[in-house]
């Protein structure tokens, strides 16, 4: 791992964007230094990346231009569209810069070409950076390996502001595949994505998934295991970016010397070899 590490936020004028770039800022992790910022929003090109989320000049202008935005940076932020996201993958294998993509709507091209960006260079890629989600990832596969074959329906309701674009939340997908993993289920074949009409009996083997839109939410997830007489529910609430921002933070200091390959935040944050 390098001293110091310099970092270009891509998706500078985001929610994220705004969010990391103040945390670097503000030097809430010592060793990291903002040293490009790229958005595609023209409103905001030309202006001081510090000021644009809220904070003091830093001399950083956002500039639309990802290769001049990344030419003095060690690290590579992402959160941007899904589309941009593996286009800046990309990007980031053809100059040999480690990346961290925590945007999330990703289909299965821009997946796959992540994967192969991680082929020539590390990548982080994570729905959700925060610390207590990704402890969460471990807990509901346990729990779900626990009552494996005792009759356990499971439930998944996530909560977002009203902006977000993409349903249901990686995280909640996320969180589905840990289910199904520990289950033993293909999550392919179990996911059930919310209800209407006359659906018929519940199956056993179903994942059932729903989101709900509106006003500020951050960022809630319940995982709800259901059973003859009783309930567990594991939950999450983020009441601020703050956690995801620092766990992205975390993310670019860990992953500056690392090998080529596709990591996650289990990696980053010691949870998984």
């Amino acid at each position: 791992m390098k001293e110091a590490v310099s970092v270009a936020v891509l998706g500078a004028a985001g929610r994220m964007g705004r969010t990391i770039i103040r945390l670097l800022v503000d030097r809430a992790i010592e060793g990291l230094e903002l040293k490009g910022a790229a958005e595609a929003d023209p409103v905001v090109l030309g202006r001081d990346a510090g000021k644009v989320a809220g904070c003091a000049d830093c001399g950083v202008k956002i500039v639309s231009d990802v290769a001049a935005a990344a030419a003095e940076a060690d690290v590579l932020i992402d959160f941007t569209q899904h589309t941009a996201a593996a286009k800046h993958a990309r990007a980031a294998a053809d100059m040999r810069k480690p990346i961290v993509i925590g945007t999330t709507g990703l289909d299965d091209r821009d997946t796959a070409e992540i994967r192969q960006a991680a082929q020539q260079v590390p990548v982080v890629l994570s729905p959700n950076m925060s610390l207590g989600v990704n402890l969460l990832f471990l807990l509901v596969r346990k729990v779900a390996g626990a009552l494996k074959d005792k009759n356990y329906d499971v439930e998944i309701v996530e909560f977002h502001h009203r902006r977000k674009k993409d349903a249901p939340s990686g995280t909640a997908l996320k969180l589905a595949e840990e289910v199904a993993v520990g289950s033993g289920w293909n999550p392919q074949e179990v996911l059930c994505f919310g209800r209407k009409g006359m659906v018929g009996q519940r199956p056993h083997t179903q994942i059932g998934i729903h989101a709900v839109r509106g006003g500020d939410i951050v960022g809630q997830h319940t995982v709800i295991f259901a059973g003859e007489g009783e309930s567990l529910s594991l939950w999450h609430q983020a009441t601020s970016r703050t956690a995801f921002g620092m766990g992205a933070l975390r993310a670019a200091r860990w992953i500056a010397g690392k090998a080529p390959g596709l990591y996650g935040m289990g990696h980053v944050l010691g949870l998984v070899e």
